[in-house]
């Protein structure tokens, strides 16, 4: 259950748009913008397929060759059914080639495999939430581009040295993995619990996994050039978030990739205790401001706003999600 229940579904790194953007804050950190077009193209992938996550939830595979049948001809409505016009746009636009790269029309494939799902019989894990739908040639679209695309990149000499507190049993990582980064890096993932630290060295018997925690990293100060978070800080007191926050900015050198679940632009945080745990709602004003005190500042992103923004997509499925990705000052 610790190996597999944070990478399906929403939290599927490969459709994830916050684990996406911690890949993307990895790739410019090794080739700054050079692949600017094809991190865009991702984006607006992961906003599509959660969108179709959502729908399959609450559709049957009749209803999905409705819409299929609806985007073929361009419509943007499917007995009943409103297609958003960023999945009309982006059905449209598919296959593209940039380069030597070759998109493929993912919506396509996805609607097609859902098309045939009564003679298919996925695995759990490729259901990812999908009603039935067997989605994992769409969902590794990407995860097979990148793979291609840094196959032809030489590693630096030394290679980026990163850590990743909270890793889980190599959720992220797994990801960076497959898509052909981890080469690229030398790597640390620091989990407190010891069945997710077990759960990541059978997966990667040759990456660093430790038990420890982030109040107390065993590293000299600026010792990791990157470092880069999801989904921890709310769980702490409000002590131990600025405890926490302190330790990440001392082992970091260059830059900070933190992501949020429970975040909103409050005055102040609001502190919700639950037996030994925390589930806080947290200021983004004071976030900003904690890590500035530590020598970080950079840029804020708010998923459910980048979404609308960049893609006129309205759909998330967490509208308290947001990314800091921060240089040291």
């Amino acid at each position: 259950m610790e190996r597999e229940y944070l990478v399906a579904g929403v939290e599927d790194p490969r459709i994830n748009l916050q684990s996406i953007l911690s890949r993307h804050f990895l790739v410019r950190s090794l080739f700054g913008e050079k692949f600017r077009e094809l991190m865009d193209h991702e984006c607006r992938f992961a906003a599509v397929l959660n969108w179709f996550t959502a729908l399959a939830a609450n559709s049957d595979p009749e209803e999905l060759n409705v819409v299929f049948h609806a985007l073929q001809l361009g419509a943007d409505n499917a007995e009943g059914i409103q297609i958003p016009g960023f999945i009309v746009k982006t059905f449209t636009s598919l296959p593209l080639s940039l380069g030597t790269l070759d998109i493929p029309n993912y919506i396509e494939t996805i609607l097609t495999e859902a098309s045939r799902s009564a003679s298919l019989s996925p695995s759990d894990g490729e259901r990812a939430g999908m009603n039935g739908m067997n989605p994992s040639v769409a969902l590794n679209a990407f995860q097979n581009l990148w793979h291609q695309i840094l196959a032809a990149e030489a590693p630096p000499t030394p290679p980026l040295t990163i850590i990743e507190p909270a890793c889980g049993s190599a959720n992220d990582y797994r990801f960076l993995h497959s898509y052909g980064l981890s080469r690229f890096l030398d790597y640390i993932g620091l989990d407190i619990c010891s069945k997710n630290v077990e759960n990541a060295r059978a997966l990667f018997p040759e990456t660093h996994f430790e038990q420890g925690n982030v109040f107390e990293i065993s590293a000299q100060d600026s010792a990791f050039d990157l470092s880069f978070v999801h989904d921890l800080f709310e769980h702490f007191s409000i002590q131990g978030l600025e405890a926490a926050v302190k330790e990440l900015c001392r082992v970091t050198r260059r830059a900070i990739c933190a992501n949020f679940f429970q975040m909103e632009e409050i005055p102040q945080h609001i502190v919700r205790p639950t037996d030994e745990y925390h589930w806080n709602l947290l200021s983004m004003d004071q976030i900003k401001k904690l890590f500035a005190t530590h020598g970080f500042c950079g840029q804020i992103i708010q998923i459910k706003s980048f979404l609308l923004q960049e893609f006129g997509c309205d759909y998330t499925h967490n509208p308290n999600a947001y990314t800091f990705i921060l240089q040291r000052t």
